[in-house]
């Protein structure tokens, strides 16, 4: 084998190697951030069950978030949603959910996720109603990697 034959192969292994173990390195990342996802969807459910509804999304939403609520009605920013769920309906009410689904964008800034939740109202004469649904969830990370 010439000298050219031998670099060119030796150039196309290293090439090869630092590809496997780039795609490597992007996959076990994108699955870290999956599991930071699941983590944060679950102390969101935990603040809302502990210290309340309007707590909770304020807490939880950027600054230019937007919430779909009802068939035609949107919550925007931080200020609306807060005021939205300080409602007196939302008081005694609590919420459950999980993702069945994560998807990381291959950059990591952005993510989502769906799945079931169940809320539980209970009005002022005690009375329990539950209330069954899909959520979805986009995610964005900011500048602190949060």
């Amino acid at each position: 084998m010439s000298a050219i034959c031998k670099i060119a192969l030796f150039f196309t292994i290293i090439f090869f190697c630092n590809t496997v173990v780039f795609a490597q390195t992007k996959a076990t990342n994108k699955e870290i951030l999956k599991q930071e996802i699941m983590e944060v969807e679950k102390n969101f459910n935990q603040d809302l069950i502990t210290t309340g509804v309007a707590f909770a999304f304020e807490k939880y939403a950027d600054d230019n978030a937007v919430i779909k609520r009802g068939n035609d009605s949107l919550i925007y920013g931080k200020p609306g949603i807060k005021q939205f769920y300080d409602k007196p309906f939302y008081k005694n009410a609590k919420a459950e959910w999980k993702p069945d689904f994560v998807k990381v964008s291959d950059d990591g800034t952005l993510a989502y996720t769906y799945g079931k939740y169940v809320w539980t109202m209970t009005n002022d004469k005690g009375e329990v109603t539950h209330y069954h649904g899909i959520f979805h969830t986009v995610w964005k990370r900011d500048n602190n990697k949060e």
